[in-house]
């Protein structure tokens, strides 16, 4: 028999996956739109298969996402490898839409400028290099554009990367979106769950207590207002790209809106883009990786997602994650999953945030053989998304 606790997660599989039959199995292209729904159901990358998913509930889409694999320096005879970016934009997309132009092409430069023939891979130091360039490079956008156009001071993103190459898996993570490893532990024949990043969000006590020591002088550097933690009373996430009010003193004035605004002016950044890096090597029992914005982890546990993978189809399991956490949200607020398919974006925003998923199985052959002669696959995950649809 099967428990109750398995079938509603397992679920997804023994139905139609999302709203519309067709699924794309031809070529990896442009994805594919279903009203709210951009997907791309499957495809292949340097180290395995992908799956690509994104519904929106905004007015404006604010994930942004892609997926890059092939070379990743711009040296001819640089190493090859699969990019995953997800944007999880806040205020307005033009953060996340800035990060999903400029921040790989920062990644493949200065891989390039530190390629040689002894480190013929990724490190660390050029993907944080290339999130501060990113930031700084918006962050001078901003300061074009403030007389002018003040709001985009207060608009930011979430930013969370995932390298494979040459073997290893390179996390960087600024913001709340999760990457979450399947492992098959053989001596139970269970595939487990394994968080590989952490938020940067002031719900946990460890943020806090980090702001407080970057910011030992200011007692309101983190406020509890309606029983959430808030970084100066405004904002969740203690770690972005963008959010140029809460860099510069010198976008905390008018003609920024009020609410935008801190009271007392400060002298450092009340907010970091600087990411929190892991490196590990992969392992023939590691599965999958599943990198989602917060949107899909408020309504799926990071074990039920994991199980959904590792028992459903791989193609169009991006999508299955996204109708599995949409009906856990429709149950959230005692509404039937049909009735939150009519609704609309915008309006959509009050049951559920956007969310993107992209889910990387691994392929330990082609990983420790270094593939090259896989196709080359460069895809946004957030283009044509349409919010003229029931759905």
């Amino acid at each position: 028999m099967v428990s109750t606790t398995l079938r509603r997660i397992v679920s997804p599989c023994w139905k139609p996956s999302v709203e519309g039959e067709n699924s794309s199995r031809g070529g990896v292209g442009n994805g594919r739109v279903d009203g709210l729904l951009w997907y791309e159901d499957s495809g292949e990358h340097v180290a395995g298969e992908f799956s690509m998913a994104v519904i929106q509930a905004n007015n404006l889409l604010e994930d942004h996402s892609q997926l890059e694999s092939g070379p990743i320096s711009s040296f001819k005879s640089g190493p090859h490898g699969t990019f995953v970016g997800i944007y999880d934009g806040h205020g307005g997309p033009e953060t996340a839409r800035f990060i999903n132009k400029h921040l790989f092409s920062h990644i493949k430069t200065f891989n390039g400028a530190e390629f040689t023939t002894e480190n013929h891979g990724m490190s660390a130091d050029v993907i944080n290099k290339a999130f501060l360039a990113t930031e700084e490079d918006f962050l001078n956008l901003v300061k074009e554009q403030f007389e002018t156009k003040p709001q985009i001071a207060s608009v930011g993103s979430c930013c969370l990367v995932g390298i494979i190459c040459s073997g290893l898996l390179y996390i960087a993570n600024a913001g709340d979106s999760r990457v979450v490893l399947g492992r098959l532990e053989k001596a139970f024949k269970e595939v487990k769950a394994v968080q590989l990043s952490s938020e940067h969000n002031a719900s946990f006590e460890s943020v806090r207590e980090e702001l407080r020591s970057f910011h030992p002088d200011d007692p309101q550097i983190v406020v509890l207002r309606h029983n959430v933690w808030r970084v100066k009373g405004i904002i969740q996430i203690s770690r972005s790209i963008g959010d140029a009010y809460l860099k510069k003193p010198e976008f905390n004035r008018e003609p920024l809106l009020p609410k935008f605004r801190v009271p007392n002016s400060f002298e450092k950044p009340i907010l970091q883009a600087e990411p929190a890096l892991s490196v590990q090597k992969l392992r023939p029992e590691d599965q999958f990786l599943i990198f989602a914005s917060d949107g899909l982890w408020e309504h799926l546990s990071n074990q039920e997602a994991v199980n959904i993978v590792s028992t459903c189809p791989r193609n169009g399991i991006a999508r299955r994650l996204i109708k599995a956490a949409l009906r856990e949200a429709a149950k959230k607020r005692e509404m039937r999953y049909s009735d939150l398919k009519k609704i609309d974006r915008g309006v959509r925003r009050h049951f559920h945030d956007d969310i993107t998923v992209i889910v990387l199985f691994l392929d330990f052959h082609l990983i420790s053989n270094g593939s090259s002669c896989r196709p080359l696959v460069s895809i946004r995950g957030s283009a044509g998304v349409s919010g003229n649809s029931k759905y």
